[in-house]
């Protein structure tokens, strides 16, 4: 997480546009510099919960817990890899309303959003059977387990990003594995 304060101006960002964007809020602490043990401990996790999980499917979960979080710093992270990664931009924007434009997606995919909306809201206090029954169709045991720990730690990191207040448009799409 890059921490960095973006110096172009609000005419490079807009590509010549004649308005002026509103200031950076500045972050409300640096967590990854403060506590580097507990970043690192994010960082390895992670690493290890994104082992066996589709890339496409890995980002795509991302963008969306990312999404229901309102975190900003996690959207322009995870829509950059993959757009770099050669993920659509119509696919990225119809994230929001995937259950309208399922015909977007894989039913392997449509598995893995409705999952990731059963464990990023769990407003009800569990994950719904049918939830699962359809994610455990479409992922052998070891993949779904491996999803769940992802979509787990987006979570995670969502929480920090937004807590902590951390200020999308500085990252460069690879700088960072979460």
């Amino acid at each position: 997480m890059s921490t960095d304060q973006n110096t172009s101006t609000s005419e490079d960002q807009n590509s010549g546009a004649d308005r002026e964007l509103l200031p950076e809020t500045p972050a409300r602490l640096r967590w990854a510099e403060l506590a580097p043990d507990v970043y690192q401990a994010m960082v390895k996790l992670d690493a290890a919960a994104r082992r066996g999980v589709d890339p496409v499917i890995l980002e795509l979960v991302k963008i969306r817990a990312s999404q229901i979080n309102r975190c900003a710093l996690c959207l322009d992270m995870h829509s950059k890899d993959a757009l770099a990664a050669g993920e659509s931009v119509e696919r990225i924007i119809q994230l929001s309303a995937w259950e309208e434009s399922t015909h977007f997606y894989t039913a392997k995919e449509v598995a893995a959003l409705e999952l990731t909306e059963a464990i990023t809201v769990l407003t009800d206090g569990s994950v719904p059977d049918e939830v699962y029954a359809k994610a455990a169709k479409q992922f052998d045991e070891t993949e779904l387990t491996r999803l769940i720990a992802a979509i787990t730690v987006i979570n995670a990191w969502n929480r920090f990003g937004v807590t902590a207040r951390m200020a999308p448009g500085h990252y460069t799409p690879g700088d960072h594995s979460h």
